[in-house]
This record gives structure tokens, sequence and C-alpha cells, in this order.
């Protein structure tokens, strides 16, 4: 039996979304509830990374899956993995994984917690597994339910202002991409949304209007998702707010959505470009863009007193070096961009998951009234001082890797002009970065010691299982990247 023949993609897709109807209807014990989501998350995390162990490193769609869904208007229910979206589905499915873990503890209404995290996993999945249009944008709209419902009943703070509030920019960037989609649809010959045969030529192209508009059009919705300045105000907010599971996997994987969609969608991937020529054309205006979000984020960290809030501004920051990646246009930039929305997924994610720890141990995320916790609490000193130098870029970590890619590859572009100077500009970045990481680390950790932190734990057994299995990942992809970009990099040879 072939491993076609099981169907996988479907069942990391959906076995998630089936824990949570179990959970629901059936599982009332919340022991049994975390029980049964830790099942339901590490059977797709274990399949994934079969897939990744027989996938093929020659490259193209492989593990496809396809039938028929709305006929009428040429809809199909068509999954596959490449080396753009295999990676993200393990990074969305070992993080699925761990925050039931994280989640532990929830003591508010946990059977229905488990079933929207276990929701927002499928949700996220299937955005990244989608090679049709229709199937795309309604997973891309299936993570919108759970994640408001995360943040507005189990968050802190303003959490339905700033539940509200992300709802209010996704969905208004849906409309657009929306809108961008239906143009795209009706511009081909038969109509169609398969991305596959739109990319390759396997329909006409017949733009119904120019299409930079309808780039711009899909284009706006991966902006605020990703996000870049000036569409990124909703996510300080959120990362706030948001539960501590939930700030995880709004990091490591929802960002990446925006990131990978305009690789797939708008930038060009593999055999030829959704919308040919646009992004060449735009590409300097684009790379700006990145830039000012990338010192824009840095700059803005460094006033920041809490500590998610100082996080989620350094999200702003990394994430622009995706941009700056993918706009670049190289297959060293592309592939480079691709490691970084990987390595800002594991190592924010850890970070996260390290405030958590802290704020559960401490009841304190302001950092002025945070010190000397390195003495109550080793473990998570180390742990944590590890994800902030992989976040600030230091060799033997997947940040080093994935930034230095990035740098080479946009530094050799032959689309974007003067793209050396923009390089340079990008890398004060990185200067930024090792400022507002180290003096976080020195102000929390390593200064004289106060008397209210006497006797607050260390990290558990269950914590460090977690922590310990990101900063190995962390450490692993670090000190051999080749294990991602030889998957990776096949993607973009057209690029060359």
């Amino acid at each position: 039996m072939s491993i076609e023949s099981i169907h996988p993609l479907s069942i990391i897709l959906f076995l998630p979304a089936v824990g949570a109807i179990l959970i629901a209807f059936l599982i009332k014990q919340p022991k049994l509830v975390k029980i049964a989501a830790g099942i339901f998350t590490f059977v797709p995390f274990a399949l994934s990374v079969a897939l990744f162990a027989m996938f093929d490193r020659t490259g193209g769609l492989q593990f496809i899956e396809r039938a028929e869904w709305i006929p009428s208007i040429n809809a199909s229910y068509f999954l596959g993995a490449d080396g753009l979206s295999l990676p993200m589905v393990i990074l969305t499915a070992f993080l699925g994984f761990v925050c039931v873990f994280i989640s532990w503890k929830i003591g508010l209404r946990t059977r229905e917690y488990f079933v929207w995290l276990l929701l927002l996993e499928t949700g996220i999945l299937g955005v990244f597994l989608s090679l049709d249009f229709l199937l795309f944008f309604l997973f891309w709209e299936v993570e919108l339910i759970p994640m408001y419902m995360l943040i507005s009943i189990w968050g802190s703070g303003r959490k339905e202002y700033s539940a509200i509030k992300f709802v209010i920019y996704t969905l208004f960037g849906s409309a657009f991409m929306l809108a961008g989609i239906l143009t795209l649809y009706f511009s081909t010959s038969p109509s169609t949304f398969d991305m596959v045969a739109i990319a390759g030529g396997a329909v006409d192209l017949l733009p119904v209007i120019p299409l930079a508009a309808t780039f711009f059009l899909i284009f706006v919705a991966f902006a605020i998702k990703l996000p870049v300045f000036p569409v990124h105000t909703w996510l300080p907010d959120a990362h706030t707010d948001a539960p501590t599971a939930v700030s995880v996997i709004l990091a490591g994987v929802l960002l990446k959505m925006g990131a990978y969609g305009m690789i797939r969608l708008v930038a060009g991937y593999g055999e030829g470009a959704l919308i040919p020529g646009v992004a060449e054309t735009y590409a300097t205006l684009l790379i700006i863009f990145a830039v000012v979000s990338i010192l824009y984020g840095a700059a803005a960290t460094i006033r920041q007193t809490d500590l998610k809030r100082l996080i989620a501004y350094s999200s702003v920051s990394h994430m622009g070096f995706v941009l700056l990646g993918v706009f670049a246009l190289s297959q060293v930039s592309l592939s480079g961009a691709t490691l970084q929305m990987f390595s800002h997924g594991l190592v924010t994610g850890l970070l996260f998951a390290m405030v958590g720890l802290v704020y559960d141990k401490t009841h304190q995320r302001q950092i002025p009234l945070l010190g000397g916790l390195a003495r109550q609490m080793p473990v998570i000193a180390v742990v944590f001082s590890i994800a902030g130098l992989a976040a600030l870029g230091l060799p033997t970590t997947i940040g080093f890797a994935a930034e230095f890619t990035v740098f080479v590859g946009s530094f050799q572009s032959t689309v974007v002009n003067n793209a050396q100077t923009f390089v340079v500009l990008a890398i004060l970045g990185v200067v930024l970065g090792a400022a507002y990481i180290l003096w976080m680390l020195e102000r929390v950790f390593y200064r004289e010691p106060k008397e209210q932190y006497d006797g607050v734990k260390d990290a558990d057994h269950m914590e460090k299982a977690y922590i310990f299995a990101f900063s190995a990942l962390i450490l692993l992809f670090g000190i051999y990247p080749r294990l991602l970009l030889d998957v990776i990099g096949p993607v973009f040879t057209m690029f060359d």
C-alpha cells in the first residue's frame, strides 16, 4: 500500500478537528480532554515528520490528493505538499502538540478551550496544504473564529478589544483577497481556482483588470497578516492579551500564513507565477516597506516594558526579514525567507512560552519590576537566554542560518535596484535586535535579586520537556540547516 493511498495530508489536516468534535460531544473529564488533545495533535505531528523523511528532495508537489468539490465552478478539493509548504506543516503540527502541554494548567472551560485550540490547528494547516484558491480562502477564514474565542475568553487585559481588532483587520484584508481571487478566477480561460494550473500556464490568462491591481488586492491580506508596517498595529495588542499557547501559535504559524501566501500566490513559485511580472515591477517598493518594518519594529521594541509586547514588536522586525527575502526574488533569498519563517516560528514560539512561564511563576510581566530571576529559576533563565540569542542571530542557532541566507540572497538580487544598500540598512535591525534582547535578559535575570521573588519555582518536568524540545530544534537546524534547505531550495529554481 502506497503512502498516497491512505491520504496522509487529509489525516494531518482533519485529525485535530475530529479530536475537537470528540472532545465537544463525548469527553467530559478535564484530564481526559487534555490527553485526547495530546493524542489528536501528536499523530499529525508524527505523520508530518514521516512525510518529511519520505519527501523526494528533487522537488515538486508530492502526496497530492484531489477530488471534485464544486464542479459547477471548477473548484476542487486539492491538497499537496512541496518544499515551501511541508516545513510549515511540520511547524504547525509541532506547535499544536506542544501547545497542549503549555495549556495543561487551563482550568476555565477546559473542554471548550481545547476544542477551539484543535479547530485553530486545522484552519492553519488547511492554508498551508490547499492548492485550490477557494479551499485556501475557506481555511484562511476558518481560523478567525477559534482565534477570536481563545483571546476573548481566555485572554487578559483588554482581551475583547484585542480579539475584535484582530478580526476586523483580518476581515478587511480578506475582503480584498476575495476580490483578487475572483478577479483571477474570471481572468482564466477556462475559469479555474487551481493554483497549479494557473502558475504552470495550463490555462490562458486574460486579465479583466490590470494584473497589478489583482496583485495588490491579494497582497493586502498577506501584508496585514505578516504584518507589514503600517498595518501591524493589531499584533502587539493580540499578543499582549492572548493566553500563552495562543501567543505561541499566533507568532509561530499564524503570521507565517501571510508570508506563505506572498510566496505561493503573488511572488511566484515552482514553474511559474500566478500573477506574472508584477512582483518584479514593484519589488523595490516592497523592499522599502520591508526595511522600514525591520527598523521600526526593532526601534519600537527597545521602548517596551511589557515582556509580551516586547516580543510582539520584535516579530514585526523579524518578519520584515521575510518580506526582504521574498521580494529580492532570488533562489537564495526566497530559500532564506522560507527558512526565516520556520526559524521565527520556533524561536518566537519559545520566547512566548518562556514569558508565559515567567509570568506563571512571578505573576509579573513588567520588565522594571523583575530582576535577578536567574538565581530562583536557572533552567528558565538558560532556555530564555538560548531563545533570545537565537532571536538576535547568534551562530549555531537557526536564527543565524535564516538571517544570513536572507542577507546573502538579497545582496545578490538582480531584480531590486540598489539591493546592497537595502541589505545594509536591514542589518542595522540585527544590531538593534542584539541591543533589546540582551538588555531585556540583563534586566529580567541578571540584576540584583528582589526579595519578593524568593522561593518562586523553576520549570517543572513537563515544562522542561517542551522548552528543551524547542531548544534542541533551534540548535539542530542552526548547526545543520541543510536538513531544511535541501527540501526548500528546489522550489525556487525558477529564480536562478
